[in-house]
């Protein structure tokens, strides 16, 4: 199955519609399946003198992240231009509320799919919007105890979201993540627990801890991307160049290929070379007609043709020569 990949540009286009334009343009080059932004309105969503998390830090320490949303802040026709670029470059868009408005907003987008970011995962009353939409929700469980995830998850199907389409992203909201707090396993925990389709938002400064989900069996891999890991905001540094980027994909795509399916069998590649690979019953030494075969006449060697080695005891002290057999020639029961 195809893993479902979304370029997560977040807020790194840092307020500007051609840099954002530009990273849609490389999501759609690498071969993503989505590009996601996120709407919010800063006076809907924070409180005037909020102080910025850690990550959110730079060199203006009076800024607030009040101030800081401002800064990156798209308004609803930008992002309208945006979701119409996408679709001219024929990728999907995706976006993430984090409000009322910016819900209704994306509703009259009539978009398919809805991000549900970490923080929003107790927020009850957007969750009950998005459930009444009935889309497809990529659900992120950062932050969240096991017992919040069950939470929201019975609300929502409660407000009449369809259970079967809701992806559980497993996620640390830590950035960049350190490679002790990625917790891989935490992804299976919720596919075993809510027997639901699972992925991985990665927050790391690489990819391996995406490589190892998409291993684990993860539908669903969401990374940031940025142009230049050197820009100025608080998601560049656990984000993916240009060139970065599309090596991630490729590796995805390369992993699903790995994957294959349940079955263990040989590959028909394998099926035209087992033949000269595995070893034939031959003659070890000069054998005559009704002579009993044994262990000091026979042996096994690569042969085209002959009885399979794995009948080699069923051959020897069981069975006679039906002919004359010289050294090596293959033996067929």
């Amino acid at each position: 199955m195809k893993t479902i990949v979304i370029a997560e540009v977040g807020v790194n286009h840092n307020g500007s519609m051609p840099k954002a334009k530009k990273l849609i343009d490389i999501a759609k080059k690498a071969g993503a399946d989505f590009v996601k932004f996120q709407s919010y309105i800063p006076e809907e969503i924070v409180t005037k003198n909020l102080p910025k998390l850690n990550y959110q830090k730079n060199k203006n320490k009076k800024e607030n992240m009040r101030q800081l949303l401002d800064k990156y802040y798209l308004n609803f026709d930008k992002l309208k231009t945006l979701k119409e670029y996408s679709k001219k470059k024929n990728i999907n868009f995706l976006c993430s509320p984090f409000g009322e408005k910016s819900f209704f907003f994306l509703k009259n987008l009539r978009l398919g799919h809805i991000k549900i970011a970490s923080g929003e995962i107790t927020n009850f009353p957007l969750l009950k919007l998005i459930a009444k939409y009935n889309k497809i929700i990529f659900l992120s469980t950062g932050m969240s105890y096991l017992n919040e995830v069950n939470q929201a998850l019975n609300f929502l199907i409660k407000e009449g979201q369809n259970k079967k389409k809701i992806y559980l992203l497993h996620c640390t909201t830590q950035y960049p993540t350190l490679p002790e707090d990625v917790n891989l396993n935490a992804m299976l925990t919720l596919k075993k627990f809510f027997k639901l389709d699972v992925g991985y938002s990665d927050h790391t400064k690489g990819y391996e801890a995406s490589m190892c989900a998409v291993s684990l069996g993860a539908k669903v891999i969401e990374k940031h991307i940025t142009l230049n890991k050197k820009m100025n905001g608080p998601d560049h540094k656990a984000s993916l160049n240009p060139e970065e980027f599309i090596d991630f994909v490729e590796k995805i795509r390369n992993i699903e290929k790995m994957r294959g399916s349940y079955s263990k069998s040989p590959t028909a590649k394998e099926k035209k070379i087992l033949t000269l690979v595995r070893k034939s019953i031959v003659a070890r030494t000069q054998i005559s007609k009704g002579e009993l075969f044994s262990e000091k006449n026979i042996t096994t060697k690569r042969a085209k043709g002959g009885s399979s080695a794995i009948n080699f005891y069923k051959v020897s002290k069981k069975k006679r020569a039906k002919r004359n057999y010289k050294v090596d020639d293959i033996i067929v029961i």
